[in-house]
């Protein structure tokens, strides 16, 4: 179990997690989000759960393959990061109710943790919901950590107790809180109000994950300072040395 496990979360808005495991230990993660490991880890990928699981990660827009980290001969870590500036949280499931997440956000658990697909339920939320139509749905006893863009913001919403989130800005969602789109309300609003058509209303109890900035947002303001390709219609070398030598 993870809870004889050691686990530092490091970092700023580059965040990594270092787990640290016994011998008969094991976790994994998302392909790809290892970012070392100690000398004595055995690394193996695996279709975890079977191939209907398998292709069910690969809607959510994981890996179909997991990749399994375990240490022989004494204790060993593992460290895992996201793909893009944001945070860590580790997330405490203990009950039989599961913890949902926006696609792309597991980054790696303990071997007891199950990671599936799971599907919006209502209607607006499938429509309209910046997490979009398929979830992630953590569940069994023990510990899963995730990453998204940005800083993030955890509440722990009272029974009835309900929030307005801007939408794709919830990461998650204990499966306790209701989860809704509702329609932005007034015509100046919806047309000036410069946040959309839609808003995501959670609804407790239950502990809901909100995102200061979604990868959609960042890559939409990194985007007039990215260098843009010329094109002039000529191809080849002797089109980049006219190009070149016409000042174009």
């Amino acid at each position: 179990m993870i809870k004889s496990m050691n686990y530092k979360i490091t970092g700023d808005n580059l965040q990594i997690v270092t787990v640290e495991l016994e011998e008969g230990e094991k976790v994994y993660g998302e392909a790809g989000s290892m970012v070392y490991m100690s000398n004595n880890i055995i690394m193996e990928a695996k279709a975890r759960g079977g191939i209907l699981k398998a292709i069910g990660r690969k809607f959510m827009g994981e890996t179909f393959f997991m990749t399994e980290f375990s240490p022989i001969n004494g204790k060993g870590y593992v460290g895992f990061a996201g793909n893009a500036p944001g945070k860590i949280k580790d997330i405490k499931i203990e009950n039989e109710k599961g913890f949902i997440v926006q696609k792309d956000a597991f980054l790696c658990a303990e071997n007891n943790i199950d990671l599936s697909v799971t599907f919006q339920k209502r209607l607006g939320s499938i429509f309209f919901g910046g997490e979009g139509f398929i979830l992630e749905r953590l569940s069994g006893k023990g510990i899963a950590f995730i990453h998204a863009c940005g800083d993030l913001i955890e509440m722990d919403l009272k029974d009835g107790e309900k929030i307005k989130v801007d939408t794709g800005s919830v990461v998650g969602w204990e499966e306790s809180v209701d989860y809704d789109i509702s329609r932005v309300k007034g015509i100046k609003t919806i047309f000036f109000g410069g946040e959309g058509l839609f808003l995501t209303t959670l609804k407790g109890p239950g502990k809901v994950i909100i995102q200061s900035m979604t990868l959609h947002n960042l890559a939409m303001a990194l985007y007039p300072f990215l260098p843009k390709q010329q094109t002039s219609g000529r191809s080849g070398v002797l089109g980049t040395f006219l190009d070149e030598t016409l000042g174009k």
